[in-house]
């Protein structure tokens, strides 16, 4: 018969375990068992943490990955311990990007992936973000514009762009996950980015990068010469599917819709 929790040496209660410190002694197993806080059934909270833990294979990630309404299907996990184990993942994801948040300027790729790689790196749909950024690269704000697969049709640039106006921002960055991991751009990642662009240029508010999020890496937008430099006068143009154009001083990269960077002066090459 599995012993209660009373039957266990004081010594050895993940509760009292935690209380005594450090938290970082515990394993994934205590800590969990915590904040499930008891058991039911004939098991203890460390019965159920275990249970838990294996029906998500045994990783933290894919556990905090879940959904109250997934959580809640495990046995001896209902609603209310479900929020409870979903609040906490979320407060760890935010801790981890406060950092980057704290300081709040964007100076480069980096900054973004750190920002809001944390929160976005398990979400099990594609979020689009967009950071609005003053005259000195600092965020105003920042909104989550969709959630779902991510489309032209789904990504009006007016929602991008109201906060931006509202907040009289000096231009945005732009930003998405992969839920694959996976960060290299998809024929619709760069139709969507294009038409931001175009946009952000007749508002006088630019597009300075589209940072797409995978797991532990990030492609820039802007470092692949995918999204024009602010300040340049190169345009998003479309184009045949089969030309390839050689653009100012460098070269242009042709996307799949038929696009590609055009500058002020047209295109040179053939």
């Amino acid at each position: 018969m599995t012993p209660s929790i009373r039957e266990i040496p004081s010594d050895e209660r993940p509760r009292e375990r935690l209380a005594a410190g450090p938290a970082s002694a515990l394993s994934s197993r205590e800590l969990l068992a915590v904040l499930l806080g008891s058991g039911g059934a004939g098991r203890t909270a460390l019965d159920l943490a275990s249970e838990v833990l294996v029906r998500f294979g045994g990783s933290l990630r894919q556990l905090g990955a879940a959904d109250p309404g997934e959580l809640s299907t495990a046995p001896g996990i209902g609603p209310a311990r479900a929020c409870t184990l979903v609040a906490a993942f979320e407060l760890g994801r935010r801790a981890a990007a406060e950092p980057a948040r704290r300081d709040g300027r964007i100076q480069g790729p980096a900054d973004v992936f750190r920002r809001l790689g944390p929160s976005l790196r398990d979400r099990k749909q594609e979020e689009f973000w967009a950071l609005y950024l003053d005259t000195q690269n600092r965020v105003v704000c920042e909104r989550c514009v969709t959630v779902g697969l991510l489309n032209s049709s789904l990504v009006h640039p007016r929602e991008v762009f109201a906060p931006a106006i509202a907040r009289a921002a000096a231009s945005v960055v732009l930003a998405h996950n992969h839920p694959s991991g996976d960060p290299d751009p998809s024929p619709e990642d760069l139709e969507v980015t294009w038409q931001l662009v175009e946009s952000g240029r007749l508002l006088g508010i630019p597009v300075r990068d589209h940072i797409i999020l995978g797991d532990g890496r990030f492609v820039s937008l802007l470092e692949r010469g995918l999204v024009p430099p602010v300040g340049s006068e190169t345009r998003v143009r479309a184009v045949p599917a089969n030309r390839q154009e050689a653009v100012g001083t460098g070269h242009s990269i042709l996307g799949t819709r038929g696009r590609c960077l055009e500058s002020a002066g047209g295109f040179s090459g053939s």
